[in-house]
């Protein structure tokens, strides 16, 4: 199954500089236990802002340049190897903007945190046809002293060819 995982704003930001615009503890905990013993999927640019592979998950490097090696993460340079795998296991794409849109055609789940706020931002995130994904899980949330933001854990699968 290929499943986007990824936090926005309001207006649908997901990055200003390379980074997330946001601090929100709780997202960050989210993603990881969505994550944790999965395989991940990252362009070059989301993985030099995370500064490494991230722990406990297969990490895959999207990038088109072939010069490109990593120590801690596999480096693909095609998106078709990659869907032949979410055929048979869980792969989570988790950025960034290039990213999603490349796999916008063949994703089946999307795990998105909604933050009620809105940020200064350079990146949002690619259109989606909501007409073609059914809501299946909602858990929302209120902001307290570690998380500064209302926000809202919603995800989606693919609707069939022909619902």
């Amino acid at each position: 199954m290929l499943t986007f995982i990824w936090a926005q704003d309001e207006q649908g930001a997901i990055g200003k500089d390379n980074r997330m615009p946001w601090h929100l503890p709780a997202d960050l905990r989210f993603f990881k236990e969505q994550t944790t013993g999965k395989t991940i999927v990252m362009g070059r640019k989301t993985y030099e802002s995370l500064g490494k592979a991230l722990p406990n998950r297969e990490n895959l490097v999207l990038s088109r340049s072939r010069d490109l090696r990593l120590s801690d993460a596999e480096v693909v340079h095609e998106v078709e190897p990659i869907l032949a795998r979410a055929k048979t296991e869980d792969i989570f794409i988790c950025g960034g903007a290039e990213i999603y849109r490349l796999f916008m055609p063949y994703v089946d789940r999307l795990i998105v945190t909604k933050i009620a706020a809105t940020f200064s931002a350079d990146t949002k995130f690619p259109e989606v046809d909501w007409s073609k994904f059914t809501e299946t899980s909602r858990m929302e949330n209120k902001k307290d002293e570690k998380n500064p933001y209302d926000y809202t854990f919603v995800t989606y699968v693919r609707k069939k060819p022909n619902q």
